[in-house]
């Protein structure tokens, strides 16, 4: 049936003139939880929504929800409406709540009283519904349970919970039309279980069969659907779109790849001295190390942070991680309470959006300007600053942008900071990649009278990113966040300790001649590639970007009134399939407007030749 509602779904919206966008902003202005991604799943038929989001979906469609379900009705038989979402919700929550009841009764050891309780509460949910909805209440008979077939047990069992599941509680003015529907392999449904008078009822193991004797009564199946705390959760750099790049090449199709800044695939080794260090001690590290690192690889990076004039850092200011990634939430996670706010860059590394979500706080995304060199935007910054702010996170050198923040931005941004006393999170994983003779500063060494948290690692300027080991320095005035560094510590000592093994190098990664420099400069292979890339794109009619100064991307713009984009996702799933060329879109990174998209400039100059004709040739005929 999944497999109906997905046909029947991109029906709809194709003879409505529909966009999965459409979905998203509906859901904005009603007030229910939809992110894209999700509405991508179901246009692809990854899985199937709860039913209170079916009815949201038939009611923007203006259809009838049950034949949205894959029911035989007409397809706008009783279109759904936007009441129809809020009772289902209701309802679900009123079951729910029953349900709830009657396990907490039964922590408590009232075994004898389960059944009775069980019965209790969901006969009083369906006489509710009964008594609002007009549904003929459905009975099992006893004596028909007793020599019914198991497929006529298992139907009439489905056919009972559909009395009261909300997947047709959206139709409260079609009563006497409601089919029974099976549920299918990949969607949310209440699976019930068979009864058999003479078969003790396995879900209540410890009751006797003495008391599920006589009549049955037909309860819910509890079900387990993931947390709505991810409803608003995207990570799209590994999204829908790269979902389905690995579906054509699990189909045999060659697939080729600018989405993912992962150095090793494109020919970058690692240091020869690095992995010989790692193998030496791969037997002194097989144990844990104290939560925060070896103290020989905080001492290097202490001594790293130190070279960067961050004020007030000590080998205890240093954490190591399982990859910067892992801190972002680890920090997010110990500062914000629900509805606290965080500055983000819009466009972000996606990652810090997710963190601050899940954490319970409310990103909020400051623009770059990209005619001004993708720099933040200062006083759009300001203007988002409200008594919930709590601190403002920088990417510098930016992903996706590629950009470098000068030292007189970074001044502007700690005055800012300074004024609303605000802490200060900067993302530095691409601080040894910069180009063109340009210097990283970083904005913590201009705030020493502030609370800064730096992140960086070995991943990208080591070429190590499966090593999985990068750190995050406190530095500045710590004594206004003792209470948020024990915060910190706890979960650090929660997760034990980072990998022990890639800990090990960091001091020997970070000493010595670093290798990464031979690449950054002209005949250097990322230098290059990105002289290249940067020529080779803004060639193309239609699509300009600007000149990344760090790392190894570049976000160009794509003209939409040209190309009639107004969907980016779909524009990067048809450059996948008609090109076979995978590449992230711009909205992905938390840019609003469909008119960008991200590509990796890692692969050697040919590659990316092959890859710029391919987009060519796209460009010269795709229109939305």
């Amino acid at each position: 049936m999944a497999d109906l509602f997905t046909q029947r779904l991109n029906q709809a919206m194709d003879l409505r003139n529909i966009r999965q966008s459409d979905f998203v902003k509906a859901a904005e202005e009603h007030g229910v939880k939809l992110g894209r991604s999700h509405v991508s799943q179901y246009v692809n038929g990854k899985t199937k929504p709860r039913p209170e989001i079916e009815c949201f979906l038939a009611a923007v469609l203006r259809v009838d929800a049950r034949w949205l379900a894959g029911e035989r009705v007409p397809f706008d038989e009783c279109p759904a409406t936007f009441d129809d979402v809020q009772k289902i919700a209701a309802r679900n929550d009123s079951i729910h709540m029953a349900q709830r009841n009657v396990e907490h009764t039964r922590a408590r050891g009232v075994e004898h009283n389960i059944e009775r309780n069980s019965a209790y509460y969901i006969e009083q949910t369906n006489d509710h519904n009964v008594e609002q909805q007009g549904i003929e209440h459905i009975n099992i008979e006893h004596s028909d349970a007793e020599h019914a077939t198991p497929s006529t047990l298992n139907n009439n069992a489905v056919a009972a919970n559909i009395e009261h599941s909300s997947t047709i509680a959206q139709q409260s003015s079609a009563t006497d039309r409601h089919h029974p529907q099976q549920p299918s392999t990949g969607q949310e449904h209440v699976m019930e279980p068979q009864f058999d008078n003479s078969v003790q009822d396995p879900s209540f193991t410890d009751v006797p069969s003495s008391v599920t004797e006589g009549q049955p009564t037909v309860r819910s199946r509890r079900t387990f659907t993931k947390s709505h705390k991810l409803d608003n959760v995207l990570y799209d750099v590994r999204g829908p779109v790269v979902n389905e790049a690995a579906r054509m090449e699990a189909a045999g199709m060659h697939v080729m790849k600018l989405n993912i800044g992962n150095p090793a695939p494109f020919g970058f080794r690692t240091p020869d001295e690095v992995v010989y260090d790692m193998a030496q001690q791969l037997t002194d590290t097989e144990g844990y190390s104290a939560s925060k690192g070896l103290f020989s690889a905080r001492k290097a990076i202490m001594q790293y942070a130190q070279l960067k004039h961050l004020p007030n850092v000590g080998v205890e200011d240093v954490y190591t991680g399982n990859g910067v990634s892992e801190l972002i939430n680890l920090s997010m996670s110990a500062l914000l309470d629900n509805g606290d706010e965080v500055l983000l860059p819009a466009p972000d590394y996606p990652l810090w959006t997710a963190c601050v979500t899940l954490a319970g706080g409310k990103p909020v995304h400051y623009i770059c300007d990209e005619q001004s060199e993708w720099y933040p935007d200062i006083d759009d910054m300001r203007a988002k600053i409200t008594d919930r702010t709590k601190a403002i996170v920088i990417i510098n050198p930016n992903n996706p942008t590629g950009a470098l923040y000068p030292k007189e931005v970074l001044e502007q941004i700690v005055d800012l900071a300074r004024e609303h006393q605000l802490m200060i999170f900067s993302d530095e994983i691409y601080d040894r990649l910069v180009m063109d003779g340009l210097e990283h500063t970083s904005i913590a060494s201009l705030a020493p009278d502030l609370f800064c948290v730096t992140y960086s690692g070995l991943s990208k300027s080591h070429m190590i990113a499966g090593y999985r080991i990068g750190w995050m320095v406190l530095s500045g005035n710590k004594a206004i966040a003792k209470d948020y560094i024990e915060g910190i510590d706890m979960l650090t000592n929660m997760r034990i300790c980072s990998n022990v093994p890639a800990q090990s190098i960091v001091q020997t990664a970070l000493g010595g001649h670093q290798s990464v420099n031979d690449y950054l400069v002209p005949g250097g292979r990322l230098y290059e590639q990105r002289e290249y890339i940067y020529e080779a794109l803004n060639s193309i009619d239609g699509i300009t970007a600007v000149k990344p100064k760090a790392a190894f991307y570049i976000f160009p713009k794509i003209d939409v009134r040209k190309f009639n984009i107004h969907d980016d996702e779909q524009f990067a799933l048809d450059l996948l399939h008609d090109e076979k060329l995978l590449i992230v879109q711009g909205t992905g990174f938390n840019w609003k407007d469909p008119d960008h998209f991200r590509v990796v400039y890692l692969p050697r100059v040919e590659v990316l030749k092959g890859a710029v004709e391919k987009m060519t040739d796209f460009f010269g005929y795709y229109r939305q």
